[in-house]
């Protein structure tokens, strides 16, 4: 029989060049549409971040997430919605006094950075559990936070996705695991291919799920160009798998994508690995998700 696997399309992320594409998902109504492209395309699960719909900046706004939900939820669909909680963790030192924050600096609390989980109460919330340098910016994720906003998301009674970008981050994963902090079976998501994390090379893919517990579920990603050969990747290591305008805009090279023609090139690769696209139902039953409904109530 052919194994299920998991396609999560990131619909719009938050890097800046996405004015470098002709059609790029901004507002909350073209995010909403781009989630339901990719489930269409066979996508199970939409990982989704906003912007403001003026600028196309990458933004927290609580509203804005509210609308994109909202808008799924409206629709019927049954794609699983997974929100970043990324924004609010970006540190440039000051030039004059590198104790102060720069321009680009977005730092928030911690429980600042859940507001939007505790309004909408995803199937899924990412948690980042490292700090390293993310371009030319910190991503700052200290123990300390993080910590809270385990704590916080288990307690929400939402599933936390573990982002890791590098090795060390799957240390301190398990350190979270054995104080309680997170729950079995961890969901993990291997980020490859960032500046300057773990490359998008079969040894790292290979040597970070190696590293991972052995109850684990995970999946993963490369950007750019290294989209789809980690694609394969993954699935050969028996994880599931990420696509979308987030990590790669192309199609081919110099061929502008949608998010449903990633998913769509995402699907055949599977195929031929002897794989088949997981439908939403089975694809909570394969990373555990809690019952949709059963989150906690909005005073916990």
């Amino acid at each position: 029989m052919a194994r299920d696997v998991v396609i999560t399309c990131a619909v719009t992320g938050s890097h800046q060049n996405f004015h470098k594409h002709p059609d790029f998902p901004i507002t909350p109504k073209q995010i909403a549409q781009a989630c339901l492209d990719a489930r269409q395309a066979g996508a199970a699960v939409a990982h989704i971040h906003v912007r403001d719909p003026e600028t196309g900046a990458r933004t927290g706004d609580p509203a804005l997430f509210r609308e994109v939900v909202e808008r799924l939820r409206d629709a019927g669909s049954d794609i699983i919605i997974n929100l970043t909680t990324g924004e609010g963790a970006r540190f440039v030192p000051g030039d004059e006094d590198p104790k102060v924050a720069g321009p680009g600096t977005t730092l928030k609390s911690p429980i600042d950075r859940l507001k939007h989980i505790e309004e909408l109460r995803p199937d899924i919330a990412t948690l980042d559990v490292g700090t390293f340098n993310f371009g030319e910016q910190v991503f700052m994720n200290t123990p300390a936070h993080l910590r809270i906003m385990a704590k916080h998301i288990r307690d929400l009674g939402v599933k936390p996705e573990i982002e890791v970008f590098e090795s060390g981050h799957i240390r301190f994963a398990q350190q979270l695991m054995e104080e309680g902090l997170i729950e079995d079976p961890p969901l993990f998501q291997l980020c490859l291919g960032i500046p300057w994390a773990s490359p998008a090379t079969p040894a790292a893919a290979q040597y970070m799920k190696s590293l991972l517990p052995k109850n684990a579920i995970f999946a993963g990603f490369g950007i750019s160009r290294f989209e789809f050969p980690m694609v394969a990747e993954l699935v050969n290591l028996g994880g599931h798998c990420r696509v979308g305008l987030e990590d790669n805009m192309y199609l081919g090279k110099g061929e502008f994508a949608s998010n449903g023609q990633l998913v769509e090139k995402a699907v055949r690769i599977i195929r031929e690995l002897d794989g088949e696209p997981a439908e939403p139902a089975r694809a909570a039953e394969l990373l555990q998700l809690p019952p949709r409904g059963q989150s906690a109530p909005a005073s916990a």
